[in-house]
This record gives structure tokens, C-alpha cells and sequence, in this order.
């Protein structure tokens, strides 16, 4: 099994992309939507990771609760793929949803039913440890 992430949409305030789960024969299991910080050059608590592959491990959040935790990202420590709904829930992490729309109606999309699509993405992830690809469409 193996996550990817495909970014397709980049604004000022966020990047927002897609995130399939893959069987072993890279068949998309699931899929969800992403939402990053947008492109900073990797800056801590303001720009999303760099494309690439990582490794991420299941975790338990204190504040988060049950979660993904990316690993040996150059210059950056304790990113998450966790639940949240808007841009401003993150600090340089990953939040996943099942769909977008903007729910406070800011003019921004947002992701909807984070909670239940981290709960349903970590249940499909049969191992500890889980390869990420992240690519740019």
C-alpha cells in the first residue's frame, strides 16, 4: 500500500489536491480531497512539504488524536495528515476530507467530513508504516 497525493490547485492561501490510497498494484483503494498551506519553499507553520516521497507512521495525536505523522521531511518536524476543516486549522500539515465546499463562507473551499475521513483512511491502511508520494498536476 502506498499514499499519493496529487496537488492541483494552488492559491496564496492554500493548496488544495488529491490523496488515493493504493493497493499494491497501484489501484486507487479510496480517495480523498487535501487541503495545504499553500507553496512557501518548505517554511515551517506557513508552506506545504515539497513534492517527493516520505514514509508516515501511525500516530496518536494529543491534539489531534489518530493520525498520520510524515516523517524526514528536510528542515521540518512533526507533520501530520490529521482532521481539520479550514486553511487556517494548519500549521504546515495535511487535512483530508470527502469533499470540498466552502463552509463558513469565506469564499475559500473548504474540506468536509475530515474527521470520519481520516477515521476511514487510517482503518484501509493495514501497516504501521505507509511510503507517501506527493507530486505536483
Amino acid at each position: 500500500m502506498k499514499i499519493l497525493i496529487e496537488r492541483y490547485d494552488y492559491s496564496n492561501k492554500q493548496t488544495i489536491g488529491r490523496i488515493h490510497l493504493l493497493n499494491d498494484k497501484d489501484t486507487v483503494i479510496e480517495s480523498y480531497y487535501s487541503l495545504e498551506l499553500p507553496d512557501k519553499n518548505n517554511k515551517k507553520r506557513i508552506s506545504c512539504i515539497p513534492e517527493g516521497s516520505y514514509m508516515a507512521h501511525k500516530h496518536t495525536s494529543p491534539k489531534f488524536g489518530k493520525c498520520l505523522w510524515i516523517k524526514d521531511i528536510p528542515n521540518r518536524s512533526e507533520v501530520l495528515i490529521h482532521r481539520g476543516n479550514y486553511y487556517t486549522d494548519i500549521l504546515g500539515c495535511i487535512l483530508i476530507g470527502s469533499d470540498l465546499k466552502d463552509i463558513n463562507k469565506d469564499g475559500v473551499l473548504d474540506v468536509v467530513n475530515s474527521s470520519n475521513s481520516v477515521k476511514s483512511l487510517l482503518e484501509m491502511i493495514n501497516q504501521d508504516i505507509i511510503e507517501i508520494e506527493v507530486v505536483k498536476l
